[in-house]
């Protein structure tokens, strides 16, 4: 096959994700591989997307490769499919599958992400590689890289291939009602982020009326504004210092304006089933507070313009944003049924939570994404310093080896639960014991 490696890491060369796909070069040479650098160089491929729409109309298959950034691929392959869609190549009908490399932080949500994108371009999806960064490095992982290959070539001569997610559906906008309301007399500061478009008068008027509505004061940034000087180049300078490599002041603006706020509202309308390829930069740029949830406890809610109840992915990308961040989602509003009353009940839920301090536990989300940071950032503690006192300050060094109390009253509990004459005589007081520890807190209640 000929076969069009689509690089979306900004390290181009030196992508990890990238040697995956050198690997099955070598083990596969009777293949064609053409390397299309979109990380790389998706300044230029703004101004001249003809290379790569080239590569692609020759490929048999579409090789999409990258290191997973924020729950989802990096801003340039988010930028590459707006520039990809907007062009009108006729894509229907190509193979394409996807290798990337993480520590398994949400590659589900990026995984999902590049799938859909394929399915509105009509391509046939096979369900890609999610490797960790180190699994090239041992037999298992070698191995596991070539069985996946193998399943892809079995995939196109059996013409087998993923089931297309449902296409949103284009909804015609319900009006949404401005109401009169002075912002100079509330207190407080409720920040509204967006990358509302000139001509997107709909997310506009969902954002005039939240801020109408919200009892605290509101500012808006709108992020199309900033002189962004690129993406996350994944570079990790800014590890120990907390300085980004970039000149354009962003991690300065980001601490300083941004994160200085009460509460963030993020407004966006739906583009390319995520937030958009000017959210994707802002989020990726963010790494300069590493693994840091720097905003823990502060409500966050969403404004948002579009099909969102039909968009399964972003919802969990939604959700899990605010769970790993530990922030209370406060609502999202739509468009689809209600706006006007969706968007007070946000506005009235989130008052609420600055008011009460409200900060619910995490759900899975949120339990197993931070988890997955722990380990890591106990491992790479020498270079993610500024990490490593985060996470000791936090107490989120939670690991179950230091219980070690727990541990061996369950291997007494596993003794007594081996013992079927133990078992027969202890009768129902398992269960009692196991619930006098609650019945003893409620017990000093009055």
């Amino acid at each position: 096959m000929h076969i069009t490696v689509l690089n979306g890491s900004p390290k181009g060369d030196y992508s990890i994700t990238l040697q995956t796909v050198l690997y099955l070069q070598k083990v596969y040479p009777s293949h064609t591989f053409e390397v299309v650098e979109v990380g790389r160089r998706i300044k230029a491929l703004e101004k001249d997307l003809t290379p790569a729409l080239e590569a692609m109309a020759r490929a048999e298959l579409l090789l999409f490769s990258y290191p997973v950034y924020t729950f989802l691929a990096p801003y340039p392959l988010h930028r590459f499919f707006e520039l990809v869609k907007a062009s009108g190549i006729d894509l229907s009908g190509k193979w394409a599958t996807q290798i990337t490399t993480s520590k398994h932080f949400y590659d589900i949500t990026a995984h999902t992400y590049v799938q859909e994108n394929c399915g509105d371009l009509g391509m046939r999806v096979i369900r890609g590689l999610s490797a960790d960064m180190e699994d090239l490095l041992t037999e298992k992982g070698q191995n596991d890289a070539r069985a996946f290959w193998d399943y892809v070539q079995f995939c196109i001569k059996q013409e087998l291939c993923e089931t297309p997610f449902a296409v949103p559906r284009t909804l015609e906008h319900i009006q949404v009602e401005i109401p009169v309301a002075d912002n100079a007399d509330k207190t407080g500061d409720v920040l509204v982020l967006t990358d509302c478009e000139p001509e997107d008068v709909q997310l506009r008027a969902m954002i005039d009326r939240f801020c109408a509505v919200m009892p605290r004061k509101t500012r808006v940034i709108n992020l199309r504004e900033y002189p962004f000087a690129g993406g996350c180049l994944g570079c990790f300078r800014c590890a120990v210092t907390g300085k980004c490599v970039h000149k354009d002041g962003f991690d300065v603006f980001l601490r300083e304006t941004i994160q200085t706020a009460q509460a963030i509202v993020t407004a966006f309308t739906i583009k390319d089933h995520s937030m958009g390829a000017v959210f994707k930069c802002y989020d990726d740029r963010q790494f300069c507070n590493g693994h840091r949830a720097v905003t823990m406890g502060m409500p966050m809610g969403y404004l948002i313009s579009g099909s969102y109840h039909a968009e399964q992915n972003l919802q969990t990308v939604v959700e899990a944003r605010a769970q790993v961040g530990g922030n209370f989602l406060a609502g999202v509003a739509t468009d689809e049924r209600d706006p006007n009353g969706e968007i007070d009940a946000l506005a009235t839920s989130l008052a609420y939570a600055l008011e009460n301090g409200y900060t619910p536990p995490a759900n899975f989300y949120g339990v197993g994404g931070t988890k997955i940071f722990r380990d890591l950032i106990w491992q790479m503690q020498g270079m993610m310093k500024a990490d490593h006192r985060f996470f000791k300050k936090h107490g989120l060094y939670d690991f179950p080896q230091k219980k070690r109390l727990k541990m061996w009253a369950m291997y007494a509990v596993g003794a007594l639960l081996s013992s079927p004459k133990i078992l027969a005589k202890m009768g129902n007081k398992m269960n009692e014991g196991m619930l006098a520890p609650y019945k003893n807190v409620l017990g000093k209640m009055k």
